[in-house]
């Protein structure tokens, strides 16, 4: 099957938006959050307008319609991430989900001296949660290195590390470089040789890869990972921790109130089982509504076909950008594997100014550090540009933004 452009161009209004310089708007930012189909938007829509209750709460036939249509959106987003729908718990997001696993699991399993091991490559938001552990409890922070010529974690010092580790988390797909980590065999190493042999915990940042790469969380051995439905044309806010039955049953509560409570008097209470347990407070109704919607949309593609498609585009786009004097690509995009983000840096033009002439045309792409300074520090950079792709642009938008950034630096440089 091809991916009929046109159609899936259909379900974006915003794609069609045009500035009133008389540039149309070429979308290039979609590492940082994906647009969301009118499906989606009217989802959420019908929620406000016909549904709108809180759940689990009252008998009325409003709360009984949002709790059915929260706790099916649970079940949609479950089934497409291969795990039982008490073991996917609601979070705000991709951070939050990454500081539950932290807060939830970290301080009752972990501690003073266990080894955490990470990656030159993380996101923030799987660096500093570790980082407040190792403070408070005294865990021991180690970290796999980058190869700045080859943009790929040094294995070999992975193997060596290994098996003084008790908890390793990893980007499952880079959100600087586009780069897919060979989570398999860092799974496998985890397993078999982690921890002394009795085998390592493994929690995978997966932000990037939910947008082309349906995860199969239980067949993939992992025991948490980490999403958000932002990426995969789901709302923003909304997001999960994925949990092995391994590991929910070794986690405690984190936040406390509303929901998460079974029965409470004034000196203790009792807790709901999972995934309510997690879960406290006022919960994301319409957020969880959506992705739902973002999925069920989603599922009318053949994501293999999808991801070939974004990594086309970027594999295009990372070639004609190295044609260009001046300009240095980071990340390897020759390969079958990794996201549609391609990071690149003028030798001499400065990068948010570089970004503020591409949005006068139109492109909108991403400029900073991404919330990944370290890996910056490794590549010895501050920051860079970065467009990146999704199923829904098209090779004529890639064309046509190298011919603006090339007529940006010919008039620049």
């Amino acid at each position: 099957m091809t991916l009929d452009l046109e159609a899936i161009r259909a379900d974006f209004p915003i794609l069609s938006r045009v500035f009133p310089s008389g540039h149309p708007l070429v979308y290039l930012d979609n590492a940082a959050t994906t647009q969301k189909p009118r499906q989606v938007i009217q989802a959420m829509t019908d929620y406000y307008e016909q549904h709108n209750s809180n759940v689990h709460r009252a008998v009325h036939t409003l709360a009984a319609e949002a709790t059915a249509a929260y706790e099916e959106a649970r079940i949609t987003i479950s089934d497409w991430f291969g795990l039982e729908p008490h073991r996917l718990l609601y979070t705000s997001g991709t951070t939050e989900a990454i500081n539950l696993c932290a807060h939830a699991w970290g301080r009752s399993n972990l501690e003073k001296g266990d080894v955490v091991l990470l990656t030159e490559m993380e996101h923030h938001s799987d660096l500093i949660p570790w980082q407040m552990l190792a403070k408070d409890i005294g865990v021991e922070l180690r970290f796999v290195p980058v190869d700045p010529e080859t943009y790929t974690l040094d294995m070999d010092a992975f193997e060596a590390t290994i098996g003084e580790a008790k908890f390793v988390g990893c980007v499952h797909t880079s959100n600087v470089l586009g780069v897919r980590n060979p989570v398999e065999r860092i799974i496998e190493l985890a397993k078999t040789r982690g921890n002394g042999g009795d085998g390592a915990v493994v929690l995978l940042d997966s932000a990037q890869a939910v947008a082309h790469d349906r995860l199969g969380f239980d067949a993939m051995g992992v025991d948490f990972a980490a999403c958000s439905a932002h990426k995969m044309c789901g709302p923003t806010g909304m997001g999960a921790l994925l949990v092995s039955e391994d590991r929910i049953g070794e986690m405690t509560h984190f936040l406390g109130g509303g929901d998460m409570i079974e029965e409470a008097w004034l000196d203790h209470a009792t807790y709901q089982p999972p995934p309510h347990r997690f879960e406290a407070g006022t919960p994301k109704i319409a957020e969880a509504i959506g992705w739902a919607a973002a999925i069920d949309w989603l599922s009318q593609f053949d994501m293999q076909e999808v991801s070939a498609h974004i990594l086309g585009l970027a594999r295009h786009t990372a070639a004609e950008l190295k044609q260009i004097e001046g300009i240095t690509v980071y990340g390897d995009h020759e390969g079958d594997l990794g996201s549609g983000a391609v990071s690149f840096l003028h030798d001499t033009l400065h990068s948010e100014d570089l970004a503020h002439f591409l949005d006068a045309g139109g492109f909108a792409v991403r400029t900073g550090h991404h919330c990944a300074q370290p890996l910056m520090r490794r590549l010895g950079i501050s920051a860079t540009n970065r467009a990146s792709f999704y199923l829904y642009n098209t090779m004529e938008e890639a064309d046509a933004f190298v011919t603006h950034l090339k007529g940006v630096i010919d008039r620049l440089s």
